[in-house]
């Protein structure tokens, strides 16, 4: 092998071996903490689920003109007086 074939070699494993190291700690932590989370909260955990497989709620709509509400914004004629 040639020195820099062998060069490169040794630094990618010096660089390679502590990042994986740290990296399979760091996804070992996240699963026993999602072990933990997941047997201390069993209905959590179920509800999650079962919300993967809900129909995303339906986009609203815009009330007709018939409909009671009128927002303050919308242009109002004036009202007539009803005087006694």
């Amino acid at each position: 092998m040639s020195d820099a074939l062998q060069t490169a070699l040794q630094f990618f494993f010096i660089v390679l071996v502590p990042f994986v190291v740290v990296a399979g700690g760091l996804v070992t932590l996240f699963a026993v903490g999602a072990l933990f989370d997941a047997l201390e909260h069993p209905g959590e955990l179920q509800s999650r689920v079962d919300g993967l497989f809900r129909r995303p709620p339906r986009p609203p709509k815009t009330p007709g003109p018939d409909h009671y509400y009128e927002p303050y914004w919308s242009p109002q004629e004036p009202r007539k007086s009803t005087g006694a």
